[in-house]
């Protein structure tokens, strides 16, 4: 009988140091790579009617190097290759290493293969700029992906939209209104800025929408609490759709990748698909994603 008692305390306690190893693994081994696609529907003003339903796919920090294998990109750019897009979007850290262009070269072939029927634009990171600046540019170059200080116009059946393209507020920034000035008052302009408190920066043009990413969603968010760490001045600039304090619609990603920890909990990495409604951002309107998609053994239909 006693022979039997030890067994059963030691198959429990093998069973909870089993649960208990599954728990501390899950943050670094599983969410990590549990990449979702998630519907946002953002309100912009002065957006023209004609571009209502417009689907941006914003990808952003995919850090790859140490801990984010070419696998994942590839992974990943097939995805966005698969759904219903206008435009795809990049925000920058695209690479994890500094001063160094040998990630750089390595995951800027497969970034090249992004695709959209009215093109992919892409702006710097503050690690991109840690890596080589210079080497990073020509690729944006290279790529015709280009909007770093740049802007771009669109236009349908006569109405126009704006993309401009932000330098990162740490390492190349540059005053919104030299990058916006050429742009008439009517039009509607979207901001691409790796990071959100670019949002905050002296400038007095009208931004309609700012599309950042960098704060990774703070990695982990404890529930009732929030995420504990957050690389920005502004601390309300988590992730999802957020206001400024100057009234802009501020929309930040996950992103895919890590930087501070190499840890995900309850804040899974994402592909963010952006469908853009005209009108004012409310707070009841702030925040409306439906995930669509799993992780990387994901083969269904993104839509």
């Amino acid at each position: 009988m006693a022979r039997k008692m030890k067994r059963r305390k030691f198959l429990r306690l093998s069973g909870i140091l089993g649960v208990a190893g599954l728990v501390a693994s899950y943050p670094v081994f599983i969410e990590r790579y549990l990449v979702l696609t998630n519907l946002y529907r953002i309100p912009v003003p002065h957006l023209p009617d004609v571009f209502a339903g417009l689907r941006i796919v914003h990808l952003t920090d995919l850090h790859y190097g140490f801990l984010v294998p070419l696998a994942v990109i590839r992974h990943v750019v097939r995805r966005v290759n698969r759904l219903r897009r206008d435009l795809v979007v990049c925000t920058g850290d695209y690479v994890h290493e500094r001063d160094s262009s040998t990630e750089i070269d390595a995951v800027w072939p497969v970034l090249a293969g992004l695709t959209a029927p009215l093109g992919v634009y892409s702006v710097l990171g503050n690690h991109d700029h840690w890596a080589d600046t210079a080497r990073s540019q020509e690729w944006l170059q290279q790529t015709n992906q280009d909007l770093r200080h740049k802007v771009k116009v669109i236009e349908r059946e006569g109405e126009r939209l704006w993309l401009a393209g932000a330098g990162d507020v740490w390492e190349d920034h540059r005053n919104l209104d030299e990058i916006l000035g050429g742009i008439p008052d009517s039009d509607c302009r979207i901001v691409l800025a790796h990071n959100p408190d670019t949002a905050d920066s002296e400038y007095t043009s009208r931004v309609d929408l700012m599309v950042s990413g960098h704060t990774h969603g703070g990695q982990v968010d404890i529930p009732f609490v929030g995420p504990p760490v957050l690389p920005v001045r502004n601390k309300t600039y988590s992730s999802g759709l957020k206001t400024s304090p100057r009234g802009t619609g501020v929309f930040i990603s996950k992103g895919i990748g890590w930087a501070i920890y190499p840890v995900r909990f309850n804040c899974p990495p994402e592909i963010a698909v952006l469908e853009l409604v005209p009108g004012q951002q409310t707070v009841g309107e702030l925040e409306l994603p439906r995930a669509r998609g799993s992780g990387l053994g994901f083969a269904g239909t993104d839509r």
